[in-house]
Parts: C-alpha cells; structure tokens; sequence
C-alpha cells in the first residue's frame, strides 16, 4: 500500500458540514473555498436569482393562471385493461401496482368505460364512471368505492 492508493472505505460518503477556513493543512482553509477576491468571495454576497440589477428570469417570464393546493390527480385506467386478470379475482390497487397497469396511483384510481370487459370481476378502487359500473355489474361483477 503506497499514499497513492489510499481511499475512502467501501459506502462511506463525505460529509459536507466540515468546517472551512481552519488552516491549510484542513484542506479548505485560507480563502475556504471561495478563491480570491470578488463579490462572491465576501460576506453579504447577492441571492440565488440575483442578476446584477437586471430583471431576473424568473420576473421576466409571463405568469398565467394559478395551482389549485386542493386539486386531487386522479389515474384513469379502461376496462379493457382488467382483461389481465382471472374469473373471480379482486382487483385492488395494489393488485393494479403489482401487476404494472398503473406506475404511480397518484391520489386515487378511476375505473373508465372505454373497451370491452369479459370476465366476472370485483374491483375495488377510488371511482367509476357510470358506463364502467355497467359493464362490471353486467358480468356479475361488483364495483366498490374504497
């Protein structure tokens, strides 16, 4: 083993909170990581987004609309895509996430009536749409609202 072989053991990580500007022979010291002179190299340094007086891009750019904080994003799933499943079985979200129909439930799923559903199945998720219940129940199916 030579001190050019030298490494950090197997799965440790470098902590960022070490101390600058304690010396030279800390690694970081003198100018601590700031380089020479400058307006960033001193203390009151200007805010992230501060361009030098110029409009900054994020006033520069138009804004439209607003976000509504209580809007749920609802995944929508065909029933044609149940087809994957057995005679009989209960299709719950979970199931849907195991068997990759939906990546990412998100705040709920909805059942949608687009396609053609061939099998006996009890489902069970977030909503429906009227034409999805039909063609549920209409197979001797049930369709429950978690």
């Amino acid at each position: 083993m030579e001190l050019s072989n030298l490494r950090p053991a197997e799965g440790s990580t470098h902590s960022d909170n070490f101390r600058r500007g304690r010396g030279h022979g800390s690694g970081n010291g003198k100018t601590a990581g700031k380089g020479h002179k400058g307006q960033k190299a001193r203390s009151g340094a200007p805010r992230p987004g501060f361009e030098g007086g110029q409009m900054p891009l994020y006033r520069r750019i138009p804004k439209r609309g607003f976000t509504n904080r209580n809007s749920k994003t609802i995944v929508g799933i065909n029933v044609s895509a149940l087809e994957v499943f057995e005679n009989g079985t209960e299709v719950t979200v979970d199931l849907l996430l195991e068997s990759g129909i939906v990546k990412n439930p998100k705040d709920g799923v909805k059942i949608l009536g687009n396609g053609e559903l061939t099998k006996k199945l009890n489902v069970k998720v977030n909503a429906y749409s009227a034409s999805a219940k039909e063609k549920i129940e209409a197979l001797g199916g049930t369709a429950e609202v978690m």
